[in-house]
This record gives structure tokens, C-alpha cells and sequence, in this order.
């Protein structure tokens, strides 16, 4: 049995996907998650074997973002990708960022089951309506699909998961109830966020975290 994690902004997405794979012998949903904050803590938990994940989900990080760092530190996690994104680049650097398939949402619920049946297989499967060209494979295997985040690539994992906060506003106590940590400790991962990224204020955060799609607002 392969227990799955869903994570989309939308609550009746959520039951939707849940009635769906529930009624599938070999799946089972253990958790629902509204955030990309929330999915990389339920995620650390350590009992999710696929996660199927939206790219938006305002107010938070990107799931770009969310992707690439479950993927980092949870290799083991098969992710799908279900968006309403049909652009290419959303696809190509989903990929990229360790998804190992795409669904369109705009597809039937027949492409959700076979993105399960390969992915527990631990193989990739790409949506019947997203074809991908050479090209678009040459940038999923290339080191420069993302833009260059040096500065945010720098930071540690803890602060990575302050800096989305920190950029939608949240105050240090709000960020150290959800976290599970101390306001001192926030502080510290503010200073060294600002540090490592050569920023001022919060509005250069914010501005930052903008330009490189790093939260949906």
C-alpha cells in the first residue's frame, strides 16, 4: 500500500483527489496539505511515499520551490505535479526541480491513475497532452533551467523555509508557532537570510522572492 500526500490551495480539489485514489486498491491518502510550507513538514514526517502536489498555492513558496526541496532532502518521495500550467517552462523546470511526472488538470482523472501506477513503478510519466521536444529535454538535464540563485541556494534548509514566510509577512512569533521554534531562532535565520542575499528590508525580500518566483502571492 503506497501512501499518498495531496497538496493544493483548493479544499475541494483535496476531497476530490482523496475520493479518487482511495478507492484504488494499491493507494491510500494519509494527509492534505493547503501550502508548501506545510507539505515539506508533513513530508518530513516520513511516511509519504508519493506526493501529489499544485504549482500554486497562494499565499506561500512557489511549489517549484517546494519541489526542489523535498526533492533534495527526500529523494525517496515520488512527486506529481497537477497544475493548471500548461506553459512549458512550468513543466520543463517541474521536472528539473525532481517531479517525476505532470498532470494538466484541465485532463480526466484516468491521467492521475496512470501518473500512480507508474511513478509506484518508479517510473516518469508525462501527461498525454504535453509533448516534450528535444529541446525541452536538453533544459531539463541542464544545469541552467533556473534562473541563477546563488545567494538563495546558499541558505540552509531551515532558512529556507523562514524566507517565504518572512517575504508574505508573517512576524516572528507566527513564524515560530508554525515552525516549531523560537522567536530568538527566527531572528537568526531573518539576520542570516538578509546577509546571505546582500538585502536591506523586508520590501527587498520581497521584491526578490517576486522576481524569482520563489512565493505566489
Amino acid at each position: 500500500m503506497y501512501n499518498v500526500l495531496i497538496a493544493d490551495d483548493h479544499a475541494i480539489v483535496r476531497s476530490g483527489i482523496a475520493y479518487l485514489i482511495d478507492k484504488q486498491p494499491t493507494f491510500q491518502v494519509v494527509g492534505q496539505t493547503a501550502n508548501g510550507t506545510d507539505t515539506y513538514m508533513r513530508v518530513e514526517q516520513g511516511d509519504i511515499d508519493i506526493l501529489i502536489m499544485d504549482l500554486s498555492m497562494p499565499p506561500g513558496e512557489s511549489g517549484l520551490i517546494t519541489a526542489q526541496r523535498i526533492h533534495e532532502h527526500y529523494p525517496l518521495v515520488r512527486m506529481i505535479i497537477l497544475s493548471m500550467h500548461e506553459e512549458q517552462e512550468y513543466i520543463n523546470k517541474a521536472i528539473h526541480n525532481g517531479a517525476m511526472s505532470y498532470v494538466l488538470k484541465s485532463s480526466p482523472d484516468s491521467e492521475i491513475l496512470r501518473a500512480l501506477t507508474q511513478v509506484s513503478n518508479g517510473e516518469n510519466y508525462i501527461d498525454e497532452n504535453i509533448t516534450l521536444t528535444k529541446k525541452d529535454l536538453s533544459q531539463i538535464n541542464s544545469d541552467g533551467v533556473d534562473v541563477n540563485l546563488t545567494g538563495y541556494n546558499s541558505l540552509s534548509k531551515r532558512e529556507r523555509e523562514v524566507f517565504p514566510l518572512v517575504a508574505l509577512g508573517y512576524t516572528n512569533k507566527e513564524i515560530a508557532a508554525k515552525l516549531f521554534i523560537s522567536t530568538k531562532t527566527v531572528e537568526a535565520h531573518k539576520a542570516n537570510i538578509v546577509r546571505k542575499l546582500k538585502l536591506e528590508t523586508r520590501a527587498d525580500l520581497v521584491r526578490y522572492a517576486i522576481h524569482h518566483h520563489l512565493i505566489d502571492i
